[in-house]
């Protein structure tokens, strides 16, 4: 077999959708040896577009926070790091957020740890702890404005970790890069979830992971018209959950690139359901899985269990473990289930290491090379993976050759990863200036032309330009862009490569 040694870099401006771009007004700290030492304190004191910053620490037993302002950003922050390193990448010690009995025995409110009612919030870095309330839906956020952001943020033992409820047709979410566990309820079974996103229009899930709902809950379960599921870890390994996927109301569905675990414990064997619960969402009904790793580790149950939708396209997946009733459950209009690896036995892919769920490929995997391009643009979101999911919720760029693998990964050597990462960054190597708008670079002598895109959050492109390289020129100024302060991502290409780095702009 021919080792991988080419890497190409994808960029997709999937990564910058979403974000509210307002401006600030006002920032409110939060902290333990501060003015204002709960959230609850500062919540009927904001503005619209204000930020609400939590230092680290634990907020124990708070009353439920309601926000009804519009443009929020509330985010933990850790006052002992500088500034920038607390907003270009996520923080390692978040503020806790965890529910005690004031919650719990608040009958007049009742819903959760923040309850949302504003519009275009931001919320990140922030753990969310023990909701449970009367109804047994406490939610870590409860959701119940229109356009919200999640991001970065950890979700442990609450009956719901986001819960958006109710029926807002303009609603947009984006959950990325944040953890879920162990939520759901034991007095009211299977109705509590790791999250559970009701009748919106566009729900984006990507970056996550998801894993050991209890007590009958799914991993994952939404309502929404249109769901994005890309690039996610959803996963049971011990607790007695449900699906791991449950759409009950049809509508466009894109599964791409994830890894799906069904443990031996899960109540519900079948591991991906679809439009089960009635096909009230806009048609057509859609489902497309493409490029995930689906593994059941029960004795028994099936892989995809759907209504009579109009097409099932399913292609380049690993699908994996038993599947005594059947590998899909119903029979839509339009069903393409081909160039799937589809096996009873697990260790068939020949998988890194089965027993401690690492579903990477090893050389001799028949998963090499086996996959075939899906040239699909669902609404925006393509069938071929650009990326793959890290451990823990967080994502790098997918390896490819001339030919892609079957499943999530794509296989490369160590040795060739390593040397690939050493020669690219022999060719080009960037450092970024906050401070006083340079970017600095030193470059291979065959390269003759770097073109650099800057674009902004939203993935407007603001920047474009190409510079000849020679001996003078090693800096790139900025400062007379007239940039606002605020987070960029700039993409330098050649003919030989592509780099995309995160920037900060400082004013």
């Amino acid at each position: 077999m021919i080792k991988k040694t080419m890497r190409t870099i994808y960029i997709t401006l999937i990564l910058l959708t979403f974000f509210n771009g307002t401006g600030i007004s006002k920032i409110w700290l939060v902290s333990p040896d501060g003015e204002y030492k709960f959230c609850s304190e500062v919540s009927n004191l904001v503005s619209d577009n204000d930020t609400i910053e939590i230092n680290s620490g634990v907020y124990e037993n708070d009353k439920q926070v309601t926000w009804t302002k519009n443009n929020l950003l509330i985010r933990g922050v850790d006052k002992s790091k500088s500034w920038e390193n607390n907003f270009l990448e996520k923080i390692a010690n978040k503020p806790i957020l965890r529910a005690g009995s004031i919650i719990a025995n608040d009958n007049s409110n009742g819903k959760g740890i923040f309850v949302i009612r504003g519009n275009n919030t931001t919320v990140e870095n922030i753990e969310f702890q023990n909701a449970k309330v009367q109804s047994r839906n406490g939610a870590g956020i409860r959701q119940e404005g229109s356009k919200l952001i999640v991001r970065h943020c950890v979700f442990n033992g609450n009956e719901m970790g986001i819960l958006q409820g109710g029926s807002i047709q303009n609603c947009s979410i984006l959950v990325e890069f944040c953890k879920f566990t162990n939520c759901g309820s034991p007095e009211n079974p299977g109705f509590q979830h790791n999250i559970y996103i009701n009748h919106i229009d566009t729900l984006i899930f990507r970056f996550n992971y998801t894993h050991d709902a209890i007590a009958e809950g799914h991993e994952f379960k939404s309502r929404a018209n249109n769901n994005f599921i890309l690039y996610n870890r959803i996963s049971n390994f011990n607790s007695v959950d449900s699906r791991n996927i449950d759409l009950p109301n049809g509508g466009t569905a894109v599964i791409v690139g994830n890894i799906i675990e069904q443990g031996e414990n899960s109540a519900n064997s079948n591991i991906i359901g679809f439009g089960l619960e009635g096909l009230v969402n806009p048609g057509p009904h859609n489902l497309w899985i493409s490029s995930n790793t689906i593994v059941n580790k029960k004795s028994k149950g099936s892989f995809v269990n759907i209504a009579s939708i109009d097409t099932l396209f399913m292609k380049n997946n690993i699908c994996v473990g038993a599947k005594t009733r059947g590998f899909i459950i119903g029979t839509p209009a339009f069903l393409d289930t081909s160039n799937n690896i589809i096996n009873d036995n697990i260790d068939y892919p020949l998988f890194a290491n089965v027993n401690g769920n690492d579903y990477h490929l090893t050389e001799e995997s028949p998963a090499n090379d086996s996959g075939i391009d899906l040239e699909y643009l669902i609404k925006g979101i393509g069938l071929i993976p650009q990326f793959v999911y890290k451990d823990t919720a967080d994502f790098e760029a997918r390896f490819r050759d001339d030919k892609i693998d079957i499943g999530a990964y794509e296989y490369v050597s160590t040795n060739s990863a390593k040397e690939d990462t050493e020669s690219e960054e022999a060719i080009f190597s960037i450092k970024i200036s906050s401070k006083d708008d340079l970017i600095y670079f030193s470059f291979d002598s065959e390269i003759k032309l770097i073109n650099l895109g800057i674009f902004d959050i939203l993935g407007n492109q603001v920047f474009s330009n190409s510079y000849p390289m020679n001996d003078l020129m090693n800096t790139i100024d900025l400062s007379s862009l007239n940039l606002k302060s605020g987070i960029y991502f700039a993409i330098f290409s050649s003919n030989s490569f592509t780099k995309c780095k995160k920037l900060l702009l400082l004013r």
